[in-house]
C-alpha cells in the first residue's frame, strides 16, 4: 500500500516479545492487580506516522479508553489461538475519540470534524472482495482479517501499520467512522466502543418482560448493559453481580434490580429463584433459574456460576473475553438444554424491526441526553503518564476504576 509523507509524533507501541509476554504472566499470577511497567513490552516513544493514502483520514486522537483487551495482552491472559489475529508492533488503542485532520477532497469529511472511531478492520477496510458475513453487514465475523492490503488483525491497535489512539496521530479509513453530534462531549463519546460492545449482545439477545436476567460483572461492560436493557425499554428483572462495593452503586443506578457482591450459589439462587438442591460433592445444585445470562467477565468460576444458575433452555452469553478456563462442570448444559452463545465485538444488530449499525445506535443514546453516564469515566491521565494510567486500570480496587481514559488534547 503506498504512503503519505511519514511526520514523527509520540505514540504508545507494543512490541512482540514472546519472553516478555510469558513473564507477564507469571507475573500477573502473583500479583494481578499490578502492571509490571519495565517488565511490559510496550513504550511512549517517538515513531514515525505512516498514513495510508486516501480514502483514509488522518485523524487527531482526542481521548483514548484503556480496554480490557488491552490489559490482557499486558497481563499476558490472551489466547494463544487467536495469536494469528494481531500483528506487532502496533500503536496501542481502539477506543478512540478523534477530530479529522486532513481528509481527501472527495471525502464527506472535513478538518475539525469530530468522530467517533469503529475499530474493526473487514473486509472493505481491507480491499478484499466481501466475504459471506461482510455481505450480511456481519463485518464483526470477518473471514478476510488475515488477507488483504493490511497486516493480520481484527481491530486498530493490534494491527501493524495501521496505528491507534494512543498517539498524536492516526489514520482510519472513512467507512470506520460515525459523526459525533456538537452537543456530546467527548468524555462522554469516549463510552461509544465499550457501549458497543454491551448493546451488541442486548440487540442478539433481547429479553422479554418478565423474564429474569443475571448481568455477572459490573465492570464497564457490565454497567452498559444494565442501562442498556433500561434504555431500550426492557421490563426484565435484572441481578447483578459485583465484586466492589462502587461498582454496585452504579449498577443500583444504572437500573439493576437486584445487586449482589460476590454471592454465593445459594445467594443468587434465591435472587433469581431458584432453589438449592444439596449434593454430597461440589456445593449444590440449581433447581429453576434465570431466564438470560450475561457473563461479562469470562473466567472458569463465571462460566460454572451462569451453566448453574440459568432455568431450562436459558441462555448463556460470553460477553467478557475468556481463553482457557480450567475445569467446567458442563452436565447443566445437556440436562437443560441450555444455549450457549458468544459476542465478537459490534457490527449490525435488529432492532424494532430495522437493522440498525450498532455502533452508531451508540452515540445516538449517548447523545439522547437520558442515558446514566455519571462515573462511568473515573480517571483521565495525559498520554505521559500512561503507567500511572494503566497501574490504576488494573488495579481496580484500589482505585475505584471503571473506565480509565488517555487525554490527548493539547
Amino acid at each position: 500500500m503506498p504512503h503519505r509523507p511519514t511526520r514523527p509524533m509520540q505514540a504508545l507501541v507494543y512490541e512482540r516479545s514472546v519472553i516478555r509476554y510469558l513473564l507477564a504472566k507469571g507475573l500477573n499470577r502473583l500479583r494481578p492487580r499490578t502492571f509490571w511497567a519495565r517488565m511490559a513490552p510496550f513504550r511512549l516513544r517517538e515513531v514515525d506516522f505512516r498514513p495510508p493514502e486516501a480514502p483514509w483520514l488522518v485523524l487527531r486522537p482526542r481521548l483514548c479508553g484503556i480496554c480490557g483487551s488491552d490489559l490482557r495482552l499486558l497481563k499476558g491472559a490472551e489466547s494463544f489461538l487467536l495469536e494469528p489475529y494481531a500483528s506487532f508492533p502496533a500503536v496501542l488503542g481502539h477506543e478512540v475519540v478523534a477530530e479529522v485532520l486532513e481528509a481527501p477532497p472527495e471525502s464527506a469529511w472535513r478538518p475539525g470534524d469530530r468522530v467517533a472511531v469503529e475499530p474493526i478492520l473487514p473486509c472493505e477496510v481491507r480491499g478484499t472482495p466481501p466475504c459471506r458475513y461482510c455481505a450480511r453487514g456481519e463485518y464483526n465475523l470477518c473471514e478476510n482479517f488475515l488477507a488483504g492490503v493490511l497486516a493480520p488483525g481484527v481491530i486498530l491497535g493490534f494491527t501493524q501499520g495501521v496505528g491507534g489512539g494512543m498517539a498524536g496521530l492516526m489514520a482510519a479509513h472513512p467507512s470506520r467512522l460515525v459523526r459525533l453530534p456538537d452537543h456530546l462531549a467527548d468524555e462522554v463519546a469516549v463510552l461509544t466502543d465499550p457501549m458497543a460492545s454491551a448493546l451488541q449482545p442486548a440487540l442478539d439477545n433481547f429479553p422479554e418482560d418478565g423474564h429474569t436476567v443475571v448481568v455477572y460483572g459490573a465492570g464497564i461492560i457490565g454497567q452498559h448493559l444494565i442501562r442498556l436493557l433500561r434504555a431500550l425499554g426492557s421490563g426484565a428483572r435484572i441481578v447483578a453481580v459485583a465484586r466492589y462495593p462502587f461498582q454496585a452503586e452504579l449498577a443500583r443506578e444504572g437500573g439493576a434490580g437486584a445487586v449482589l457482591l460476590e454471592p454465593g450459589r445459594a445467594q443468587l439462587g434465591e435472587a433469581v429463584g431458584a432453589r438449592l438442591v444439596p449434593t454430597t460433592l461440589g456445593g449444590g445444585n440449581l433447581e429453576g433459574g434465570a431466564d438470560l445470562f450475561f457473563d461479562c467477565v469470562g473466567s472458569q468460576t463465571s462460566l460454572q456460576t451462569g451453566l448453574l444458575t440459568l432455568r431450562a433452555r436459558g441462555t448463556y452469553v460470553m460477553v467478557g473475553t475468556a481463553g482457557a478456563l480450567g475445569p467446567v462442570d458442563f452436565s447443566s448444559l445437556w440436562f437443560r438444554e441450555l444455549r450457549l452463545t458468544g459476542s465478537a465485538t459490534y457490527a449490525h444488530g435488529l432492532w424494532q424491526g430495522r437493522k440498525i449499525r450498532t455502533y452508531e445506535k451508540a452515540v445516538e443514546l449517548l447523545a439522547r441526553g437520558d442515558y446514566p453516564t455519571r462515573g462511568l469515566v473515573s480517571h483521565l491521565f495525559r498520554l505521559e503518564d500512561y503507567r500511572r494510567a494503566f497501574q490504576t486500570a488494573f488495579d481496580k480496587r484500589r482505585h475505584q476504576s471503571l473506565k480509565v481514559v488517555l487525554d490527548l488534547r493539547g
